[in-house]
């Protein structure tokens, strides 16, 4: 019995076939020279899926943790950025208080797998990159959808990295707003990755059920069988390294960045931190830990700063004003909170301050449903932030007045500022200069 079905690897054309037939006769100058370069044996399904596997069980954490601190910055009351985001708002919550390092891990696990991932992106953009340049580039419609969704998961992982690793560094080189653009390129990524997994997922699982590579030396390292996604080298050259050797360089460059980043959420290793600017410690002393932004850049001078400050307490039509000896007068309360940043650095300190329900009680505010905070800082995206009660009421909450057993320094708030268990560390407003009371 005979058949006119091709061989299973042959070019297989469906409607409009001639379309893509006349696309494979007239191939563009230099796709032949391409396709000869890359001539690696150790390409093929198996690596390419171990290293899909390691992303697929990383990456969704990595979005997760994003939306969750999106969720933080506490969009009911407009401060999340981007603030208007239509359809594409999820359900939001009032973020908790506890446990009270909870936005140091979430922010800190999100930039810190994603500064990890990096070696296993390009790992993976390298084992399949002859695909990006086969010719014809679609044998069919579905073909179609399924290349442009690896552009816009390629462009969209490309994209998300660049412009996270250079906001860690405080690097502004690209002319848009970095949280607008974040946002919106994490959900086209998001959906361009849903989308290339529906796809792949079964010849994943199949590659990875078979024969595996990992344990051949170079000397016995040969190309696997050829496959239907054109992984393989047609014309495969000698091994100069093999799938183990690919795979432990990988994983030696995850675990270098690794080494170099976890200091920015570990105070004990705080000095590695070598990829983090202000991830280190900026000093010694009670006060040497980092900050974000200093006095001077937030336009806070001594003067303004000085025996002349006051903080207002309002609640309705009703106002007290202190300085800062009627503070300390205060009954005081000392608690060991972090102070966890958006770009990934977070430390834990020993505050000392007033409870904000004090202060609440002191001007007679009851039932609270929020805490508006502005400070002597003018101008800046974070010169006011506004707390949900539970995080006004919580029992420390504080507005503290010293930290470390010393006054706060000009950079870290003096004369006062919020500190709030699991709060973003933005919202722990510097230089206070007023609290309003919503009941």
């Amino acid at each position: 019995m005979t058949t006119d079905a091709p061989p299973p690897h042959e070019p297989r054309y469906a409607v409009p076939a001639r379309l893509w037939r006349a696309l494979d006769r007239h191939r563009p100058p230099g796709v032949d020279a391409v396709e000869r370069a890359w001539r690696s044996p150790v390409r093929g399904p198996w690596l390419t899926s171990v290293l899909g596997a390691v992303l697929l069980a990383a990456l969704p954490l990595v979005v997760v943790t994003g939306l969750l601190d999106w969720i933080a910055y506490g969009p009911r009351f407009d401060q999340a950025f981007p603030r208007d985001v239509g359809w594409l708002h999820p359900p939001v919550f009032d973020w908790p208080t506890r446990p009270a390092w909870l936005f140091r891990v979430t922010q800190g696990l999100h930039v810190t797998l994603g500064i990890v991932l990096v070696p296993v992106v390009l790992a993976k953009l390298w084992s399949v990159v002859p695909k990006l340049f086969a010719w014809p580039p679609a044998r069919s419609v579905a073909q179609v959808l399924e290349r442009l969704s690896l552009l816009l998961l390629v462009g969209g992982i490309l994209f998300q990295s660049v412009t996270g690793l250079l906001n860690v560094q405080y690097a502004y080189l690209f002319g848009f707003d970095f949280y607008t653009a974040h946002w919106y390129g994490a959900w086209i990524f998001t959906v361009a990755l849903v989308a290339h997994v529906a796809i792949k997922l079964p010849r994943m699982v199949t590659a990875l059920r078979g024969p595996g590579f990992a344990r051949t030396p170079v000397e016995r390292t040969a190309p696997e069988p050829s496959d239907p996604d054109g992984l393989v080298a047609r014309r495969p050259g000698p091994a100069t390294t093999s799938r183990r050797g690919v795979l432990a360089l990988t994983g030696g460059g995850a675990l270098l960045l690794a080494a170099l980043t976890v200091g920015q959420s570990v105070d004990a290793l705080r000095r590695t931190a070598l990829l983090l600017p202000r991830g280190r410690r900026v000093g010694d002393g009670p006060t040497g830990f980092p900050v974000n932004r200093t006095a001077a850049a937030a336009g806070v001078t001594a003067e303004r700063a000085g025996a002349g400050w006051r903080l207002s307490l309002r609640a309705g039509d009703r106002v007290v004003t202190l300085d800062r000896v009627g503070l300390l007068a205060l009954p005081q309360h000392t608690a060991t909170l972090p102070i966890a940043c958006v770009e990934g650095w977070s430390t834990s300190q020993t505050w000392t301050g007033v409870r904000l329900r004090d202060l609440a009680a002191l001007v007679g505010a009851t039932g609270l449903t929020a805490a508006r905070v502005g400070s002597l800082e003018r101008g800046g995206l974070f010169s006011r932030a506004t707390l949900h009660g539970g995080q006004v009421t919580d029992p420390d909450a504080l507005l503290a007045l010293r930290v470390n057993g010393v006054d706060l320094s000009p950079d870290h708030g003096f004369p006062a500022r919020v500190v709030v268990p699991a709060l973003p560390g933005v919202h722990c407003t510097k230089w206070v200069a007023e609290i309003v009371f919503d009941g």
